[in-house]
């Protein structure tokens, strides 16, 4: 789902109502696009096997599990697969074991995708409870699937330098020093999320 286009620039006008650094920015760099992934088990898998490799390679990956396993990749079928097969598409011991943690979540119905806590941090700590899901991809998924508007992922490394580049910062700011001075942009931090990253590798900046 992620956030709508109208969603990003209504809290985008009203962050840059409080923030004339931000105002600045917006107006030399423009709204940033929106940014989607499909809810649900299959994006959290995805997220898992593109974990420390090129965006190639993962989707390399994935589509053997495909050939293997069925476009559906559906939980029971990962949990019943043969770990030399798993293997054979490219799928590590450790992430094999990040794959069954979530599938068996999933499956179990110990994790319902469909109705995560409306608390956001409920929501993350329902979602860290998947092996190989730290905070960040959490984020990451209740901003780009659900669309919830005030995720703030402050510990992403472009986050931060996006900030530092708005806000004319002569260093990066730390993570706690990033979460700390979104605290007044509340309830819009995740359109303001999706501005750092275009303001981060942006030359107009």
């Amino acid at each position: 789902m992620g956030l709508s286009v109208a969603a990003i620039r209504a809290g985008l006008d009203h962050v840059a109502g409080l923030s004339p650094r931000i105002a600045g920015a917006l107006a030399q760099v423009g709204y940033p696009e929106p940014r989607v992934r499909a809810t649900g088990y299959r994006t959290l898998l995805r997220t898992i096997v593109g974990q420390q490799v090129s965006v190639a390679a993962a989707a390399s990956v994935w589509a053997r599990m495909e050939a293997l396993l069925g476009e559906d990749i559906l939980p029971e079928v990962l949990l019943a697969a043969d770990a030399e097969a798993l293997r054979g598409c490219g799928l590590s011991r450790q992430k094999q074991g990040y794959a069954r943690s979530l599938c068996e979540l999933v499956a179990s119905g110990g994790l319902d995708l469909a109705a995560l806590p409306a608390d956001d941090e409920e929501a993350i700590a329902r979602l860290v409870q998947i092996k190989g899901i730290g905070r960040w991809s959490a984020e990451i998924y209740l901003l780009f699937a659900e669309g919830r508007p005030d995720i703030w992922p402050a510990g992403d490394l472009a986050v931060q330098v996006g900030m530092g580049k708005i806000l004319g910062l002569p260093e990066r700011p730390s993570e706690r020093e990033t979460r700390a001075m979104a605290e007044d942009w509340r309830p819009h931090r995740g359109a303001l999320a999706l501005f750092t990253w275009h303001c981060y590798a942006n030359p107009a900046l």
